[in-house]
């Protein structure tokens, strides 16, 4: 199994295995803490070769800045075939929508993939207090 992508997004759609997503982003700026983001959507795409096949249970968590747990962790499960013996993998896509997602603090967040134990993959967030004089240069400034 590779994680072939993972992201934090606006938004994100899986079409019958196409992955669709907008406007992946690593940065939150607010003007003060904390605060809500509406809605945004955790996106991964994995690769499985065929000694993958089965189910699988994976473990996402968010870290915040103090090695805490920022939100219940979220478990997505995966079934993965393989139809034909002459397909060398099968992608399979996970979109996660977060409604409301409450950020208590600035910081450096991050978003952990687990499976079996082990990090597959860490997504990082930075929350950061909106600042004027960065505006012109965008968030990441």
């Amino acid at each position: 199994m590779t994680v072939q992508m993972a992201t934090l997004c606006d938004s994100a759609s899986d079409y019958a295995g196409k992955l669709c997503l907008l406007g992946a982003f690593d940065t939150l700026c607010a003007r003060e803490f904390p605060v809500v983001h509406p809605h945004c959507a955790l996106v991964i795409r994995l690769i499985f070769e065929p000694a993958d096949a089965g189910r699988h249970s994976f473990l996402v968590r968010c870290i915040d800045p103090a090695g805490q747990d920022a939100m219940p962790p979220l478990e997505p499960v995966v079934d993965v075939a393989f139809p034909s013996s002459f397909l060398p993998f099968v992608t399979r896509n996970i979109v996660l929508n977060l409604q409301r997602l409450r950020i208590e603090r600035q910081g450096l967040y991050r978003w952990n993939l687990e499976h079996r134990g082990r990090t597959l993959a860490s997504i990082p967030l930075r929350a950061t207090l909106f600042d004027e004089s960065r505006s012109a240069t965008g968030p990441a400034g």
